[in-house]
């Protein structure tokens, strides 16, 4: 018996040791090449830098105000490093790829559960996953999704049966409901109950004790929804009325039907029906460019072994159900790319068996993106030339050539790379597809950062709160200084004209910030700081000088000119010899 778990555990080591440790690394050099985030990241570090400071264990707040968006477990995983770290925003970065490092290996070991006489697919499932461009990059925002894909896997791996045990681990699949829901709110259930209701489709304990089967997974479901009523029901009294309408109606409903959400700043983003079918291709892009993977599922047949059971009973209904719901986004469908993936490697794994020429027939593999990466590699070699004609007025375009040639070899050898012959396929493409994702994120810290950091502005902020001077936002103010400044006032929100004349009357000293689309000559004039931001500006005024502006008057002349970050211009305009 020890020599054969000894055996077991260094399969496992095997199984692991290629992809674990790559997409560690090449994500902690990701996720650390730039500063956290605007408004993703910078947000969810604003709430929980505000529950910290003012020690709102319970419930969260952002600028000031109970923030009933989200529920608190990835704020208090957060909290949790803090404690032993302090407040840092190097911690809450390495949590995401370590929640990242959890879903891969959850992956392969569903894939070993509903594929056992198919090793090949748990070997292909994380390759495959960690290839996917948009997960990738979206796992570098400090954000709830990668968590809550964690707590989908696993409570999926609690449904799916064992050598050892046929009947699911009940207990640990409730409370893995109930840290999806305290991850994410009810929308943990979308993603599971699919899989649950549908157990006799691909369970054979569940199709023998169906009973057993229903019954104890609604107590699980219970034990969940008791997880999440702690909390809910203690934090509702502690917010106040306002928050306890939206913690339990308005933020879920919103999403949930178009129309339903009545105040200004809920985020429901409102879609069409076809939306996520439009973007699935971008979504799980390198994949849908790969012709095998089409092959292979367009030749499954009936029967279906269990494994594809499972992904299809999970995939299909849970996708239409979310393009039925009014509320999208793509990062909503993430805890799904794992069993998308699962589909797939399941699908290549049966066209190797049972189609050996179509899984072999080079013009069906990777050549199409090798062609598609040496075009692109083709683009960036050619971007000095099309800065320096003019012929596109695009900052993306000018502030690439610099640094694009370099890029253009990079890509040029992924393309090269999955042009190869031979066995391997798979894992070249998964290897082109990672680093090509983080050549991406290398190229945009160097090209377009510059109009994400605010940390012009918020130096000027915070310095500002520190001097006793009030500060306000013009609009919906998302928190984006918050915790970079660690700004311990709030920033009042001006919602009109009128606003913008009562705070200025009130704080003749006060700084208001603006967030117009381009900048002017009075701001050029006028402001204390202009600085790009995505694809306008943020601007700071003292409030009586804007106050003027906006009322017609000519307020007097700055004692300095104002601090302006222009959107930097190349040092080389030609080509790159």
């Amino acid at each position: 018996m020890p020599t054969t778990n000894t055996y077991r555990r260094s399969e496992v080591l095997r199984s692991l040791w290629p992809w674990l440790p790559l997409w560690t690394v090449v994500a902690l050099v990701a996720i650390f090449s730039h500063g956290p985030m605007p408004l993703f990241s910078t947000r969810t570090l604003a709430v929980a830098w505000e529950m910290w400071r003012e020690h709102h264990w319970l419930v969260p707040h952002i600028n000031g105000e109970p923030y009933s968006e989200k529920v608190p477990l990835l704020f208090w995983l957060i909290h949790a490093g803090w404690f032993v770290f302090g407040v840092n925003d190097l911690w809450p970065r390495v949590l995401e790829v370590i929640f990242g490092c959890v879903q891969l290996v959850q992956l392969s070991i569903l894939a070993r559960r509903l594929f056992p006489d198919r090793p090949w697919v748990a070997k292909a499932a994380p390759w495959m996953l960690l290839a996917l461009s948009y997960a990738f990059l979206f796992g570098l925002q400090i954000m709830y999704e990668v968590l809550l894909a964690d707590c989908v896997l696993g409570a999926l791996l609690c449904l799916t049966p064992t050598l050892r045990r046929a009947e699911p681990r009940w207990l640990l699949f409730g409370l893995l409901i109930g840290a999806g829901l305290l991850s994410k709110g009810p929308v943990m259930l979308l993603h599971i109950v699919f899989p649950w209701l549908l157990g006799p489709l691909w369970n054979d304990w569940a199709r023998v004790h169906r009973a057993r089967w229903y019954g104890r997974g609604v107590l699980a479901l219970l034990l969940g929804f008791a997880m999440l009523i702690a909390w809910a029901i203690p934090a509702g009294f502690s917010g106040g009325d306002a928050y306890r309408q939206r913690l339990f109606f308005t933020q879920t409903a919103g999403r949930v039907v178009n129309g339903t959400q009545q105040a200004q700043s809920l985020q429901s983003h409102p879609h069409w029906f076809g939306w996520y079918l439009v973007w699935l291709p971008m979504l799980l892009f390198p994949f849908t460019a790969w012709p095998r993977a089409w092959v292979a599922l367009g030749t499954l047949r009936k029967p279906l072994e269990g494994g594809l059971r499972f992904a299809l009973c999970w995939l299909v209904p849970s996708f239409v159900l979310f393009s039925v719901i009014s509320g999208k986004q793509w990062y909503y469908l993430l805890p799904e790319f794992g069993g998308w993936m699962l589909l797939l490697a399941g699908a290549i794994a049966v066209l190797r068996e049972r189609h050996t020429a179509l899984a072999e027939n080079y013009w069906l593999g990777s050549w199409v993106l090798g062609v598609g990466g040496i075009l692109f590699a083709g683009v960036l070699f050619a971007l000095p030339y099309l800065a320096m004609s003019h012929a596109f007025h695009n900052d993306w375009i000018e502030g690439a050539a610099p640094y694009s040639r370099s890029f253009s070899v990079a890509f040029l050898l992924l393309g090269g790379l999955l042009l190869l012959r031979g066995r391997g396929e798979m894992r070249r493409l998964a290897v082109a597809g990672l680093f090509g994702a983080l050549a991406l994120n290398a190229l945009f810290t160097l090209t377009l950062w510059h109009k994400y950091d605010l940390s012009p502005t918020t130096t000027l902020i915070s310095s500002a709160q520190a001097d006793g001077h009030s500060v306000a936002y013009e609009g919906n103010y998302e928190g984006q200084f918050h915790f970079a400044g660690r700004l311990t006032e709030s920033i009042n929100e001006l919602r009109d004209g009128m606003a913008l004349q009562a705070f200025a009357k009130e704080h003749p000293d006060g700084l208001i910030i603006t967030h117009p689309d381009n900048i002017d000559a009075s701001a050029l004039r006028y402001a204390l700081l202009a600085q790009p931001f995505r694809s306008s500006w943020v601007v700071v005024w003292s409030a009586p000088t804007i106050a003027a502006l906006r009322a017609g008057r000519t307020p007097p002349e700055p004692a300095q000119p104002p601090r302006v970050f222009p959107v930097p211009i190349p040092s080389q305009s030609m080509p790159q010899s």
